[in-house]
């Protein structure tokens, strides 16, 4: 019988936090007979500051195949221009080496709008996962959706996402609900038999804290708040470096002072099977990380979220209690969080935690032709 012919899908990834994401829907490609998974590694994961979090990729056997320098760890915007610059050059040449059919690129992150202007301008199709979604951050939504004005294919997170989409011009017959992968993982570890509900810390709190693109100073205030309320509730921080976008010095500084007075544990990065399970055992997880509205609910731990960065995304449940910046407001928020009775596995409206499969079938079926890179938009 003769084998089908597989396309060469490229799967581009920046940061850790997209990698977790990520990773259900590489193993899937990779498991596909019609599809040859390739990993193309930039952006933070190239960085000691950050962690250097190719090792992981690399820990995971992933085929890796190109990296591609982008930031150089400097909190400077207008590093961040020429950063873009280094990965559209650096992505382009890496999709031709691979002779890739389809890239893929996960939400609104410098790193991949670098790879959907590569892949577009260099005629290759682009598949974007977490499109439609609302979160302004810094550039977050002006990112996100500048990349799904480029995309060819739109995998989103909700039927609301979804819709945003299709209002936004794109041909509906493009745009596909999957569900967010960030819980596909998730639920595997939830209906494993080495996790009890009583494995649940009485003390601890995972904190996740990025830049909104502000002054240096004005982030480690709030990162500063965060900790003191934190600290005055009674619980043991774990802290979790920030991402790359500008003014993360200032949170990093926040982060030092605090780890020098002691009581405090701070990584730079974690794999995600460890962030996962931290998420399944602290009382309560605080600050602007976008885990805090998708997995945190169905982790079955209530999230406090501080300040504006998820203004906008579609939350889940009473889970969450969202607060301003001051530290009067997010001990309060953390006060009530901490009385909150969440049930793990909660439907939300995030899917099930099957994306990653989904998206494979959706990428071995997507007719590869002159039409699927020329879109006819019809606006509504």
């Amino acid at each position: 019988m003769k084998k089908p012919t597989q396309r060469n899908i490229t799967v581009v990834t920046g940061t850790r936090a997209e990698y977790g994401l990520l990773k259900s829907i590489m193993s899937a490609i990779g498991g596909h007979p019609r599809l040859r998974l390739q990993v193309v590694v930039t952006g933070m994961h190239l960085l000691k500051k950050f962690g250097l979090t190719v090792a992981e990729v690399e820990r995971d056997g992933w085929p890796i195949q190109a990296r591609v320098p982008m930031q150089n760890g400097r909190d400077d915007r207008l590093e961040h221009a020429a950063a873009l610059a280094r990965g559209i050059e650096g992505l382009a040449e890496a999709f031709a080496r691979a002779r890739t059919d389809i890239v893929v690129v996960l939400g609104d992150r410098l790193e991949a709008l670098a790879g959907a202007l590569a892949a577009v301008t260099s005629g290759k199709a682009l598949a974007h996962i977490h499109g439609g979604d609302v979160a302004p951050g810094d550039f977050d939504d002006a990112y996100r959706h500048s990349i799904t004005k480029l995309a060819h294919v739109h995998l989103a997170a909700t039927r609301a996402a979804a819709r945003r989409i299709v209002r936004m011009g794109e041909p509906p017959e493009r745009v596909h609900v999957v569900g967010a992968p960030g819980l596909d993982r998730l639920c595997e570890l939830m209906h494993e038999a080495r996790f009890e509900s009583d494995d649940r810390s009485d003390s601890d709190a995972l904190i996740v804290q990025h830049p909104v693109g502000r002054a240096a100073a004005r982030e480690q205030r709030t990162m500063a708040a965060i900790l003191r309320a934190v600290g005055a509730e009674g619980l043991t921080p774990l802290v979790l470096y920030p991402n790359s976008d500008a003014g993360h010095s200032g949170i990093v500084a926040a982060i030092d002072s605090a780890r020098r007075r002691g009581g405090i544990r701070v990584l730079r990065s974690m794999a995600r099977d460890e962030y996962l399970r931290a998420l399944m055992a602290a009382r309560v997880l605080v600050g602007n990380s976008s885990s805090g509205i998708i997995e945190a609910a169905a982790a079955g731990t209530p999230a406090v979220n501080v300040g504006t960065r998820q203004n906008g995304r579609q939350t889940t449940g009473r889970a969450i209690v969202h607060c301003g910046e001051s530290y009067v407001s997010i001990r309060s928020a953390l006060s009530a969080a901490l009385r909150k009775r969440v049930v793990a596995g909660a439907a939300t409206p995030y899917g099930d935690g099957r994306a990653g499969r989904r998206i494979a079938r959706i990428l071995a079926g997507v007719r590869l032709s002159r039409g699927l890179l020329h879109k006819k938009l019809a606006y509504s």
